[in-house]
């Protein structure tokens, strides 16, 4: 049978973390072959249950599913505090007993930390509550600034778009690099986002009148990555000092320009290693980065693997992805930056 995955729904759901797990594993995927996941929703709360938005939600059967379950997705919490029922956690001790995946996005962590399976594990949550999980449970590894955390078959994410990140690479984990891929081209997302939660916390707000001075800069650099592109070349296009170009740079993008074109670069790299079979020589020049050395270098130091094992994983391959229990049951991994 084709793997269950069972979404948990209560009193005060956190709408967008339960569409996340309803987008990823309930829709049904024809094009992905029969052994596509399987889907329900579990009830904690009896009766039809509140959601955030004004939404009544009736699910599918009571928390006697998850000892039916595969893949049990926590999709968000109450709040850091709130206490979590007898039932569910005894229900979750059951599943992690027999080998189940359970997920959690974003406070869901707050879950799974309360029914103990957390306890001497790595794990994430939302930056918001990163300092309060770890002084509710100081017995958790608690990793703050990373997108997700895989520790075999207890995964937790971080705040609610995290929640893809990580969907997508339990997809990738039972059915490869192809399936996730292109589960995330209908989500519109990339397939393996780089960099953590760091990136996301107090942003600067982009300003209006510098979009449209600087908007027609960003689109030159993104279609002549290949060509060399110096600070000074960049401030005369805009008609700006230097000094007050990096500011404003900085102001819109939250970056300096070098980061922001190393990130396009490794961007439309990636794109290359993943459609075709260019050697990595040509990637290297046509993504701008000059060289295959300087490429691997970027590889390694934002990535962590190198451009051979990035197009090995995620190359896209038209064949039909078919689940592996084998796949799904393999020990612990690294902790993942999305």
């Amino acid at each position: 049978m084709p793997p269950l995955a069972v979404a948990l729904a209560y009193d005060g759901l956190c709408t967008f973390e339960f569409g996340v797990a309803v987008e990823v594993f309930g829709l049904p995927r024809p094009e992905l072959g029969p052994d596509w996941y399987r889907f329900s929703v579990a009830a904690l709360d009896s009766g039809p249950l509140r959601a955030m938005g004004g939404i009544r939600i009736e699910a599918d059967g009571g928390l006697d599913l998850l000892d039916q379950a595969d893949i049990i997705v926590i999709p968000g919490w109450r709040g850091a505090r709130e206490p979590v029922p007898v039932q569910l956690m005894e229900a979750l001790r059951r599943a992690d007993a027999r080998g189940s995946r359970i997920l959690s996005i974003c406070s869901g962590a707050f879950v799974l930390a309360a029914a103990g399976l957390l306890k001497g594990r790595r794990a994430t949550t939302h930056w918001r509550y990163a300092a309060t999980l770890g002084e509710l449970y100081p017995d958790i590894r608690v990793v703050p600034d990373v997108l997700y955390v895989d520790e075999g078959n207890i995964l937790t994410s971080a705040g609610s778009a995290a929640g893809i990140d990580l969907c997508l690479h339990l997809v990738r984990r039972d059915f490869g690099p192809e399936a996730a891929n292109s589960v995330a081209r209908r989500l519109v997302v990339q397939p393996h986002r780089e960099g953590g939660q760091a990136q996301f916390i107090e942003a600067p707000v982009p300003i209006a009148r510098e979009g449209a001075r600087l908007g027609p800069l960003l689109d030159h650099l993104r279609e002549t990555l290949a060509e060399d592109h110096s600070l000074s070349r960049m401030a005369s296009h805009v008609g700006m000092s230097l000094r007050t170009f990096l500011r404003r740079f900085q102001a819109l993008t939250g970056t300096t320009p070098g980061e922001w074109l190393a990130t396009e670069r490794l961007n439309r790299a990636r794109d290359l290693l993943e459609r075709g079979s260019l050697p990595v020589e040509e990637v290297a020049t046509l993504a701008g980065f000059g060289s295959a050395a300087t490429l691997r270098h970027h590889f390694r130091q934002r990535l962590g693997i190198s451009p051979a094992t990035y197009r090995a994983h995620f190359r896209r391959d038209p064949a039909p992805a078919t689940y592996t229990k084998g796949a799904a049951a393999t020990g612990r991994a690294p902790v993942e930056n999305g």
